[in-house]
């Protein structure tokens, strides 16, 4: 039976009726197996001298599971999702309890020692960095004494993240198109997201800015050349989900129509398919497919009521939303380690 969820979690009636607690519950058990595991570990990490050799754990105590930071870093996040969406829920005692075990006042410190050390100007940045804001974001839309104390816990390093952002994007002279963790779109929509649970309208007009300078003339994008054999983002559908959160319906379906032209009221587009699933950059495509479902409904949702496009654009949501969420089993680590966050992001609806 399906928990009560309170209305401002943002959930739909008709996606928490597609989305019972049992499915909630195996995406919470993949974060919960991660989150605290330290190895296997990919480190981003400059030295600087033999004093900076040292195990995850030590060098970003919070976030030092899930294999790197960033996938650490939105396993929490999945975790306060789902325990926000889901509070009466089997395993939402456990996710708080993870919760509770990383975010400290002293991790936070080390954490923020970590990111502002020398020679780390471009750690995580944009992708880890948005999924911190997202994270910040749960915590503080959560309306839980518990939640509250976490957001200002983690609060010093959500600030030095958005510093780091601050001072990157007006020398940013040219957008980041590629299907991976670099990719600037798929970044920027989280993080307007952020700046407008928050109110941050200051950090919001330079995100609104620097997409329009990126992005507006675009024209002309094929998605015949994507994806890229180990893409998780599209570069085309992440630009078109970030613009239609910066401009209004009409102007973004007139943007829309001349940056994918193909994008007609014929549009399909096939799901990804994964040869190796215990290949990690294969297994991307996986990802891929859940995160062009979202971006499919995010683009639906941006158009004027009755555009002729959103029909099919539904369709190819359906068919990536339903070839991602069967992936998403935890067989292999290589995709289990981050996968849940994105099936609980397009479930959930966290980008709409």
């Amino acid at each position: 039976m399906l928990a009560a969820l309170p209305a401002a979690v943002g959930v739909r009636a008709q996606e928490a009726a597609e989305f019972p607690v049992e499915a909630a519950a195996r995406f919470a058990r993949l974060a919960l197996d991660c989150v605290h595991r330290e190895y296997p570990n990919k480190i981003s990490h400059v030295l600087q001298s033999e004093a900076d050799v040292a195990a995850p754990s030590a060098l970003t105590p919070a976030f030092y599971g899930c294999f790197d930071w960033h996938s650490s870093v939105h396993g929490h996040w999945l975790l306060a999702r789902l325990a926000r969406v889901y509070p009466d829920a089997p395993f939402a005692a456990d996710a708080r309890a993870a919760l509770r075990r990383s975010l400290t006042e002293a991790n936070i410190a080390a954490e923020v020692a970590y990111l502002t050390g020398k020679g780390r100007a471009s750690f995580e940045r944009p992708y880890g960095l948005a999924w911190l804001l997202q994270l910040d974001a749960e915590l503080r839309s959560w309306d839980d004494p518990e939640a509250r104390a976490w957001a200002r816990a983690l609060r010093p390093l959500t600030d030095a993240g958005r510093a780091r952002l601050v001072a990157w994007f007006p020398k940013l002279s040219h957008p980041i198109r590629t299907g991976e963790h670099s990719q600037t779109a798929f970044a920027m929509g989280l993080m307007l997201d952020w700046a407008r649970t928050v109110s941050d309208v200051e950090f919001e007009q330079l995100l609104r800015a620097r997409a329009r300078a990126f992005y507006e003339d675009d024209r002309g994008w094929s998605l015949a050349f994507e994806p890229g054999g180990q893409d998780f983002l599209s570069p085309g559908l992440a630009e078109a989900d970030l613009m239609r959160r910066v401009l209004l319906p009409t102007a973004y379906a007139e943007w829309l129509g001349r940056f994918l032209p193909g994008m007609g009221v014929d549009f399909a587009l096939a799901p990804a398919v994964v040869t190796d699933k215990a290949d990690g950059k294969l297994a991307h495509l996986d990802g891929l497919n859940l995160a062009r479902a979202w971006m499919l409904e995010g683009i639906a949702e941006g158009l004027p009521q009755g555009d002729p496009r959103t029909p099919a654009v539904l369709r190819a949501a359906r068919r990536h939303r339903d070839a991602g969420l069967a992936a998403v089993t935890g067989e292999h680590y290589e995709g289990g380690h981050w996968m849940g966050s994105f099936a609980v992001y397009l479930v959930t609806k966290r980008g709409l």
